[in-house]
């Protein structure tokens, strides 16, 4: 016998708590982006492993907020603006402090701004797009990116105090890096000419 499926306002008043998780993780993750790029900059060994751990939360949110939406059927606009923005807000900012602090030197800043700079192009494309009502949807390679890029930026933030424990972490995050820098090029010209179609559509409109 099939059972019919929850009606989603009911799930939603069975859930007035835990409604706010989603977006609360993505507030957590925000919130951790200041504090991690704090410890980077004090620089000692203990502070970048804790720097290290924060992150590795702030991930795993990144993972969390859009599951549990989903899950729970809580996905809300509020929580559709806010989750880029603070994927966004961490990958850069982490970045930047790790080029100020000197983790990421040339040449292997330029694999830096390749990610930021796609960043740049998608938020755009994004809100124009929004404009329009259009949405792209994220491949499995773009997901498979932020894996990579999660990755390389962890292995950069232990950098040097990671080496005691797993030899090569510096190179390993840098070659990450360029790996990240690599498929963000592939995919961000993927993502601009599926919207760049949209645009030229949109111009031919009568």
């Amino acid at each position: 016998m099939n059972r019919p499926s929850p009606d989603p306002a009911a799930v939603r008043s069975a859930l007035p708590v835990a409604a706010q998780v989603p977006n609360l993780l993505t507030y957590l993750r925000m919130a951790l982006v200041p504090v991690v790029a704090g410890l980077l900059l004090w620089g000692t060994d203990a502070a970048r492993l804790s720097a290290l751990g924060l992150f590795i939360v702030a991930a795993i949110t990144d993972f969390l907020d859009g599951w549990l939406a989903r899950a729970w059927r809580q996905q809300s606009a509020l929580g559709r603006m806010l989750d880029p923005i603070a994927d966004k807000v961490l990958v850069a900012g982490v970045l930047l402090v790790l080029a100020a602090h000197g983790d990421i030197a040339a040449p292997h800043i330029w694999a830096a701004l390749i990610i930021l700079a796609r960043e740049v192009l998608v938020s755009g494309l994004r809100e124009f797009l929004g404009q329009l009502r259009v949405s792209v949807p994220v491949t499995w390679l773009a997901k498979f990116k932020t894996a990579v890029q999660m990755t390389a930026i962890g292995f950069l933030i232990a950098g040097p105090a990671g080496e005691p424990l797993l030899p090569g972490t510096v190179i390993i995050g840098l070659a990450g890096l360029w790996l990240a820098a690599a498929l963000t090029l592939y995919t961000g010209f993927d993502y601009f000419r599926a919207g760049l179609k949209h645009v030229l559509d949109e111009d031919e409109a009568p």
